[in-house]
């Protein structure tokens, strides 16, 4: 893991800790999310820019998809309701690179559509870590079971198609970016992550992971980081918690039915 520069750190330290933040509120609801029959063989790879809008309308009302969501309590006493606006992904994701699928999770980092962007969240949260600096952002969505799989292979995909490159941002500043697997709970039907590591060229990094999970008809997506090491233990109670809280949430809306 890269250090900062001593001169240079603190100033990109203050723009992205003071806007690690989303424009959404910690509860925002649209949605979005995919399912595929357990045991079926997952989808061919697809970049998630070239996902079908969705043909089936979502399993949750948007209610229940906000009794699903994680709290900061299920996080620990530094985890706070996040503030402000979002500003940091301008400095540090905002950049293109030579192979197309690179280019994608670039995208897919910085606009937070996993799934594509026809398929808006249908309950959101956003949670500060006040004590480490990091910022997990947590999604519940609804979409069709062969898009959600595809978009988990292509996840899979991505530590040996993009396991090392550099991309560029709009003034041509390099960016080293890397990418391995994360390891996840046994949660859910399917499961697929990832740790970003973005290398800037003045020393500072940012590190993400990238955590989708197929729970039936609905899929939990989340981003967890911030400079430095993301919180792991925060990475793996939201996806354990999460699928638990969002299995029970479905288990009661059908026996509602």
């Amino acid at each position: 893991m890269q250090h900062a520069a001593p001169a240079a750190r603190p100033v990109l330290a203050v723009t992205l800790s003071a806007a690690l933040a989303l424009t959404v509120g910690a509860c925002s609801t649209d949605g979005r999310g995919t399912d595929r029959p357990a045991g079926t063989t997952p989808a061919t790879a697809q970049s998630p820019a070239a996902l079908p809008s969705p043909a089936v309308p979502p399993a949750l009302t948007r209610g229940q998809a906000r009794a699903a969501l994680i709290t900061e309590a299920d996080l620990g006493e530094a985890w706070r309701p996040t503030r402000g606006a979002a500003t940091w992904r301008d400095e540090v994701l905002k950049a293109t690179a030579e192979r197309p699928d690179c280019g994608r999770l670039l995208d897919v980092l910085y606009t937070e559509e996993l799934f594509g962007a026809a398929t808006a969240p249908r309950a959101v949260v956003a949670l500060d870590d006040t004590a480490g600096g990091a910022q997990l952002h947590y999604r519940i969505t609804s979409h069709r079971a062969a898009d959600i799989d595809r978009a988990l292979a292509w996840l899979a995909t991505l530590p040996d198609a993009c396991g090392r490159f550099t991309a560029r941002a709009a003034r041509g500043a390099a960016r080293v970016v890397r990418v391995t697997d994360v390891t996840l709970p046994e949660s859910g039907d399917a499961r697929q992550g990832l740790r970003v590591t973005v290398s800037t060229e003045d020393g500072a990094v940012l590190t993400l992971d990238l955590v989708a999970v197929r729970v039936g008809d609905d899929a939990i997506s989340l981003t967890s980081g911030g400079l430095g090491e993301p919180p792991d233990d925060a990475v793996r109670t939201s996806v354990a918690v999460g699928t638990e809280r969002l299995t029970e949430v479905r288990r009661q809306g059908r026996a509602q039915v």
